[in-house]
């Protein structure tokens, strides 16, 4: 069906369009083989993510929105079905990286049929915008998703792949870190007025924050190597009795991608742009949160609280973000979005007077809210327009594929 002129000019569709072709983009350097493959299973293949984006705007876009609504493929409910028990049976997540088949060109041909019915709603202004919305900003958590699972992929090839070739910035030495002071006082955090937001910023309410101080940049990898050579990673009261197991049981001795001689340390990483050298002022990211924590211990500091985060972060946001290319943390003082989500000290649970959605899309966060810590801020991998004070992310306490960072924070 050809598209009306008042569909070309529509910005929700070119926010649509937009969207759903920056995940292609992002897919296009890749061979087949490439998109077929699953490092772990906390990661997922790129081919599973293309699919998985467009199963749910056909699932909860375009099968409420049609009368008469067939599917592209049955097969595929199952299929790309992530954990939405409410819809049906799943593919088991471990098992992603077996599906030879469909093909990446079926897959690719899924997403243009409901990219088609997708225009069509949007140019008669039918179906659920909101709905729509909460796709698009979905697809670019999995753009994100597309990156750091894809990094863990090629990081297990011994031939170091590179995904892309941008050029390092230009590097500069990291300030001296400084520290912003805060009064103890009554806030208010979550996510107000106009604009999307996920069900978990909200409601937005008060909190009592004691005297802080937070720094104003990122730890760095400089940094934190002074806390490996300080022998950090032997030193029992630094961690969390779980942390110290999982350190011992993986055999953590640095970040995850930085590479080892003889055992030794050998200031090399693994990046998106292949075998680089360490960038001693760059923020250091792929910790866990147990060695995050151990970090701040040792540098006589502690994790900031998800509220002090909020506090001292404000808008508005800027950062190096997805669109910049690099997919590289860089070194910059001052900001609190982009480059590395940062860990905080606050568990991932309901905000006072938090509902999840009726239905099998309240199945999105609220069912998380256990065993996770909340994350801040965005990373070099993160669409700029994703982002907001407001956004929370959330991992368990031992994963480190993700770009995640440090930053300190201190009682006064």
């Amino acid at each position: 069906m050809e598209p009306s002129r008042s569909v070309l000019t529509s910005p929700a569709l070119q926010r649509y369009r937009q969207i759903r072709s920056q995940t292609e983009r992002l897919a296009a350097p890749l061979s087949a083989e490439d998109c077929a493959l699953q490092s772990m299973p906390d990661a997922s293949p790129v081919k599973w993510h293309l699919g998985h984006t467009t199963w749910f705007f056909e699932t909860f876009v375009l099968e409420r929105a049609l009368a008469g609504f067939s599917p592209y493929r049955p097969e595929f409910r199952v299929l790309f079905n992530s954990y939405y028990v409410g819809v049906g049976a799943r593919h088991p997540r471990p098992e992603r990286g077996m599906l030879s088949r469909p093909s990446l060109d079926e897959v690719k041909a899924y997403r243009a049929s409901v990219d088609e019915r997708i225009e069509v709603l949007l140019a008669r202004h039918d179906g659920d915008a909101g709905m729509v919305e909460l796709g698009l900003q979905h697809e670019q958590q999995h753009q994100e998703l597309i990156l750091t699972d894809l990094k863990h992929l090629l990081s297990r090839n011994p031939l170091y792949p590179v995904y892309s070739n941008e050029r390092d910035k230009n590097r500069t030495d990291a300030d001296a870190l400084q520290w912003r002071g805060f009064p103890e006082g009554v806030r208010q955090i979550g996510h107000s007025g106009a604009g999307f937001a996920f069900d978990h910023e909200r409601p937005r309410h008060r909190v009592f924050l004691a005297a802080f101080r937070i720094a104003d940049r990122l730890v760095t990898n400089g940094e934190y190597l002074s806390f490996i050579h300080d022998c950090g990673y032997e030193r029992p009261e630094l961690w969390l009795s779980e942390g110290w197991d999982a350190r011992v049981a993986q055999n953590w001795t640095a970040p995850l991608y930085w590479t080892q001689q003889d055992g030794r340390i050998d200031g090399k990483q693994f990046t998106l742009q292949g075998l680089r050298d360490i960038d001693a002022a760059a923020p250091v990211t792929h910790v866990s949160y147990f060695e995050a924590d151990a970090y701040a211990r040792w540098a006589g500091a502690r994790l900031p609280t998800e509220a002090e985060w909020e506090t001292a972060a404000g808008e508005p946001r800027s950062g190096n973000f997805l669109e910049s290319g690099h997919l590289h943390p860089m070194c910059g003082a001052g900001q609190f979005f982009g480059d590395a989500w940062e860990w905080t000290s606050s568990a991932y649970g309901p905000y006072p007077g938090f509902r999840p959605a009726a239905g099998a899309i309240g199945e999105y966060n609220g069912k998380f809210m256990v065993n996770q810590y909340v994350l801040r801020g965005g990373s070099c991998a993160t669409p700029e327009s994703h982002i907001r004070a407001s956004t929370r992310n959330f991992f368990p306490s031992a994963a480190r594929w993700q770009f995640s960072g440090i930053r300190l924070a201190q009682d006064i």
